[in-house]
């Protein structure tokens, strides 16, 4: 212990900071639920080591985003929206539509919404895969199922 300023702080080894992958079924989860799990296992919470600002999580591969359950009547009343940079250029899309053409960006952006507002969750962001059906091509990485 330091004298002059407490307890020194102790960060994990690149050693130790290896990842693993993991895969998630969406078929039939509520989608709030789903994403508070995999933003929990992208920061690494559900881990021993855990450590703020450290990249001790895991990276996610999640399949059947197209099948995820959306409680309530959000699927008609929720709508997204994005601007194209260009004056009066905010569009906006129902959750029914994005549903319909692209599942993948209603779970990718759930999982943003509970990550930390800063740059180290933009960095986590690059660790999650969705996939809107069973087929994922990240059978080289052989990822695990999540223990519940």
């Amino acid at each position: 212990m330091d004298p002059l300023y407490g307890q020194r702080t102790t960060y994990p080894k690149k050693e130790t900071l290896n990842s693993d992958w993991v895969v998630i079924d969406a078929a039939d989860q509520i989608l709030g639920r789903l994403a508070s799990q995999i933003a929990t296992v992208l920061q690494g919470k559900n881990k021993p080591n855990f450590q703020p600002g450290v990249p001790v999580g895991d990276r996610v591969v999640v399949i059947n985003a197209a099948k995820v359950k959306i409680s309530g009547s959000k699927v008609d009343q929720k709508v997204y929206h994005h601007h194209t940079g260009y004056m009066g250029g905010l569009k906006t899309i129902s959750m029914r539509d994005k549903m319909e053409n692209k599942p993948e960006d209603v779970i990718t952006s759930a999982v943003k919404g509970m990550l930390p507002k800063n740059n180290f969750a933009r960095k986590l962001m690059t660790r999650i895969r969705v996939f809107a059906d069973e087929k994922h091509g990240m059978e080289a990485q052989n990822p695990k199922p999540l223990k519940a």
